[in-house]
């Protein structure tokens, strides 16, 4: 089984092309759902491109690395069948989970904004760029670790890393109502 680090490699690899997608959709649907309230022809313009550029990066990029991330990560469970008895990857595999909710969640609010049913605010979508980030810290510390009962700091550490996140978005938002342009 020397071919195993192999498919481990090709995992890793489009997991991380898999989260640069989730991580840059939704701010792509921020600039989609600004540029949904500006006026003629700007409106037309960016919306034209921004749901090109999502289409793209959705249909090119993401979808398929989640496809790839997901058979690679089957093909390793198949190989070594006794990681599934490891409390760490039970809870990893939760995780993940979470993780595939949030892509067809992400999806579905893509094919909303591609026929401009705009549903949700930028500042919405500002927050739900950050569900990817604490799947990924959870996920990430999991393997690690390698400790089921470790991962419990880990969500402390999670919960902290939200409130931290929150606190920006609140600064940030304060900076941005004194100067629109920030």
């Amino acid at each position: 089984m020397e071919y195993y680090n192999y498919i481990k490699a090709l995992h890793l690899i489009f997991i991380v092309t898999w989260f640069a997608g989730l991580f840059y959709i939704p701010r792509l649907f921020v600039y989609q759902i600004e540029a949904f309230h500006k006026p003629s022809p700007e409106k037309e313009i960016l919306g034209k491109q921004l749901k090109l550029m999502t289409m793209r990066l959705w249909n090119i990029i993401t979808w398929p690395s989640a496809i790839l991330a997901t058979l690679f990560a089957i093909w390793l469970l198949v190989l070594h069948p006794f990681l599934l008895e490891l409390p760490w990857m039970q809870v990893k595999l939760g995780f993940v989970v979470l993780l595939i909710l949030y892509h067809l969640k992400t999806h579905q609010y893509y094919k909303q904004l591609q026929i401009d049913d705009v549903r949700k605010t930028s500042n919405f979508m500002r927050l739900w760029n950050e569900g990817a980030t604490f799947i990924l810290f959870a996920v990430v510390f999991l393997v690690i670790v390698k400790s089921a009962i470790n991962w419990i700091f880990g969500v402390i550490g999670i919960i902290v890393l939200g409130v931290l996140i929150m606190l920006g978005f609140k600064l940030y938002k304060n900076i941005r109502s004194k100067n629109p342009e920030a």
